[in-house]
């Protein structure tokens, strides 16, 4: 994976993140402002995929992004809704990044 596409990766993570944070404050779509939000950072979100996706295998492109959207949910969830943290929790964190790291073992560029 590319500078560009880890650029990319890591903004469509944030903008699919920031959604779900959006759409844990609109009350299960109950308050239109943070639900608009949501689906406005949701529709960034694929559109900055789309264009990672351009640069990197989609494989490996698509599951990064997903993991990422996974540890930052968690990490959000933790530092704006005071969610709990566990040790079963923070191992199963680790487990996604130690997956990231495996995604990049003697990959190839894509091919054109």
């Amino acid at each position: 994976m590319d500078i560009s596409a880890l650029i990319l990766s890591l903004g469509a993570a944030l903008c699919f993140t920031g959604g779900g944070v959006f759409m844990k404050l609109s009350n299960g779509f109950e308050k239109m402002a943070p639900a608009s939000i949501a689906l406005a950072l949701f529709l960034g979100g694929a559109v900055v995929q789309t264009l990672a996706m351009k640069h990197a295998e989609m494989g490996v492109a698509y599951v990064f992004i997903l993991g990422l959207e996974a540890v930052l949910a968690f990490a959000f969830g933790v530092f704006f809704f005071g969610e709990s943290v566990s040790v079963p929790k923070m191992m199963g964190v680790a487990l996604i990044i130690v997956g990231f790291a495996l995604l990049h073992v003697n990959t190839s560029p894509p091919s054109p």
